[in-house]
């Protein structure tokens, strides 16, 4: 199993992305990520729009180990995926779907989920190599609007992402969503002790997993 592959899989065996955007230093991304592992979310992106985000990736890298996988975001351009990877993110997410980057992180063999709206989007960015695609932003569509691009195009993974939260996150898993990402209905900000953070992921992680058994 190549990289890529193996970094797809871990991503839809934990099917919580956790995005932190923002002020937060590199202490704090440290601290939150402890906070996200005791509630069993495994997945840290850092968006490349949070000032600490390149000098964390490698830190947070060194302190997580196998036990978080950690990527990029807000990835928007070939530089940016360059930065990214050279800083050691594990996965790059974008918001919206670049080819060129998409070619460089092939080439690299680093999983890219780029940033894909309407079924034209997700079937170039499938065409260009990419099989898990960041579907964004869901906050007017919702499930039901995840659940009709699945039936034509049922062989392209989908991590919906902006809108989920606890109410609606077992709607999204079962309308097919292999993970989903979640920002600030999950990372509050610098206040949020480590309690009230771990307790979030905890419930969001039953709440989806009870969705996908739905």
């Amino acid at each position: 199993m190549d990289s890529v592959e193996s970094t797809s899989q871990r991503i839809k065996q934990n099917g919580i992305i956790a995005i932190l955007r923002g002020d937060f230093s590199i202490d704090d991304m440290l601290r939150i990520g402890d906070a996200l592992l005791a509630g069993t979310v495994k997945v840290m992106e850092v968006t490349l729009n949070s000032p600490a985000a390149l000098g964390a990736l490698p830190k947070l890298r060194e302190h997580f180990r196998t036990e978080m996988l950690v990527g990029a975001g807000t990835v928007r351009d070939v530089a940016q995926a360059r930065q990214a990877y050279e800083a050691g993110a594990e996965f790059i997410v974008s918001p919206n779907l670049d080819l060129e980057s998409v070619s460089f992180t092939r080439a690299e063999g680093l999983l890219h989920l780029p940033g894909v709206f309407t079924a034209t989007e997700a079937q170039t960015a499938f065409k260009a190599g990419c099989r898990m695609l960041k579907l964004f932003p869901m906050e007017a569509a919702g499930p039901a609007y995840l659940k009709s691009l699945r039936a034509p195009l049922n062989d392209i993974d989908f991590v919906p992402t902006g809108g989920v939260s606890l109410e609606n996150i077992a709607e999204y898993a079962n309308a097919g969503a292999v993970a989903v990402g979640l920002g600030s209905k999950l990372v509050l900000n610098r206040k949020q002790s480590p309690e009230d953070l771990t307790t979030r992921a905890h419930a969001l992680r039953a709440a989806w997993e009870q969705g996908k058994h739905d």
